[in-house]
């Protein structure tokens, strides 16, 4: 049986992008109605317990001191922040060799070291002439758009060591391979970001605080305002607009509305089925946006033993199946929490292996670098977004060479009754949870002032 639900503005999603667009819109007065294909609020940002109980964000979580939106939503809501843990020294697993080392960046070559921080101050030197409206415009655009970010480190970087701490830094970035990015999108991402520095560091970066019970939290809070406007487990399978309205279209769930807004991420709103079709510009686009592949991995312990030696928990390493980690531990100090990220072309090759075969990969790399204690955890848990049938991989989309100069006026264009959110197309923290924030505020602004 087809339900049929009438509305003025009908959003596609409830990821922090609708959600906030659906929210800005019944401040507004405007009557929404917000379609969600899974079970949960929430979209990229994912909260489960351990069995005692433990919120652990799978998706998500961080937030960073200049991520203004996300921060005065967070109070608003009364989700508390909390620092991540930061004390004590980091571990840098080399060639084989674990060492500690004291700051963002491993200095056993103080060489390496500088040309590391060289490229990294270039990056985000190069990263301000990017416009972050229309990236497409910056006076280097299509130089940029036309190489890798592997290409320009190849080129600019002359030790291998320092190249391979800049493509690990990378991967954490994007969850995807430097050779796989534009130029120009990691120049925009770092702009947005504030520079190359803010999205990788803990304190005073992005990576700086977490939020007491988990980030879902906040999207939780966001559909309780709204109530029985939003729609769980209804895939939106396609969209129809004439000069009436636009009709949302899901298996058992029909919404017609005014205007729309379709707040996916660029490759899964490409898969909707459009009445009449979209612009080819727009298709094409969407048609060149992968997302990154990450597993985020989490093992729980009775307690944060690597303190115990003094270490923060924060390792990086150039092997092994993770190669990126942090603790992850909740205020109270137990139990003990290691975070782990699988990212990249590592994330794609392990995605294919067995759980059983990357626990075991998993427990490996943080035995290495915390010690034979990490190979009891007392649970394993983990996500991988590429295998999430309404996501397809994390962090977000990202942009080819090419793809930005040729077709990057089409991600926020309105087409017709259609609104585009989604923290792929923001301007400021793009890829992250603030961006989304971001882009459901402008995708609102749009409608209203086409409603009015």
């Amino acid at each position: 049986m087809q339900i049929e639900r009438q509305a003025r503005v009908a959003v596609v999603g409830a990821g922090f992008a609708g959600l906030m667009a659906a929210r800005a819109l019944a401040q507004a007065g405007a009557d929404v109605v917000v379609i969600e294909a899974r079970d949960r609020v929430g979209g990229r940002v994912y909260t489960r317990r351990t069995t005692s109980g433990v919120a652990l964000d799978m998706g998500a979580h961080w937030i960073g001191p200049t991520q203004r939106r996300l921060a005065a939503l967070a109070q608003e809501l009364g989700v508390a922040a909390t620092k991540t843990y930061n004390t004590g020294r980091n571990v840098y697993y080399h060639g084989g060799v674990r060492s500690l080392y004291d700051g963002a960046i491993p200095i056993g070559d103080p060489a390496v070291a500088a040309e590391v921080v060289q490229a990294t101050l270039t990056l985000s030197l190069m990263a301000t002439e990017v416009p972050l409206d229309a990236p497409w415009n910056a006076p280097n655009a299509a130089e940029w758009d036309a190489q890798t970010c592997a290409s320009w480190l190849g080129a600019n970087v002359s030790s291998q060591e320092a190249r391979n701490l800049l493509t690990l830094g990378i991967q954490a970035i994007f969850s995807a391979e430097p050779r796989d990015l534009s130029l120009l999108h990691v120049l925009f991402y770092t702009h947005s970001g504030g520079g190359l520095m803010d999205l990788l560091n803990v304190a005073g970066g992005a990576q700086e605080s977490g939020f007491v019970g988990g980030a879902q939290q906040i999207a939780k809070r966001m559909a309780a305002d709204l109530g029985e406007r939003v729609i769980l487990d209804t895939p939106v399978r396609a969209i129809e607009q004439d000069e009436r309205g636009v009709r949302a279209l899901g298996d058992t769930l029909t919404v017609s509305a005014e205007r729309a807004i379709i707040a996916l991420p660029p490759t899964l709103a490409g898969r909707l089925r459009y009445t009449p079709a979209l612009p080819g510009a727009r298709d094409q686009l969407t048609q060149r946006m992968p997302m990154g592949t990450v597993i985020k991995v989490q093992c729980v312990y009775p307690t944060p033993f690597w303190r115990d030696e003094g270490l923060t928990g924060q390792a990086s390493s150039d092997s092994g199946a993770v190669r990126i980690t942090f603790d992850m531990t909740p205020d109270q100090g137990a139990p003990g929490v290691l975070l782990g990220f699988i990212e990249g072309d590592k994330g794609r090759a392990w995605g294919r292996r067995s759980l059983e075969d990357r626990q075991a990969a998993v427990v490996d790399c943080f035995a290495r670098y915390f010690g034979e204690q990490a190979r009891q955890p007392l649970e394993y848990i983990e996500f991988s977004w590429a295998e999430e049938e309404f996501t397809r991989g994390c962090y977000a989309g990202y942009m080819p060479p090419g793809v930005w100069t040729t077709f990057g006026e089409a991600l926020r264009a309105p087409i017709g009754r259609l609104h585009w959110a989604g923290t792929e197309t923001a301007t400021v923290w793009n890829g992250y949870m603030d961006g989304a924030l971001q882009s459901g505020e402008r995708a609102a602004r749009e409608v209203m002032g086409a409603l009015t």
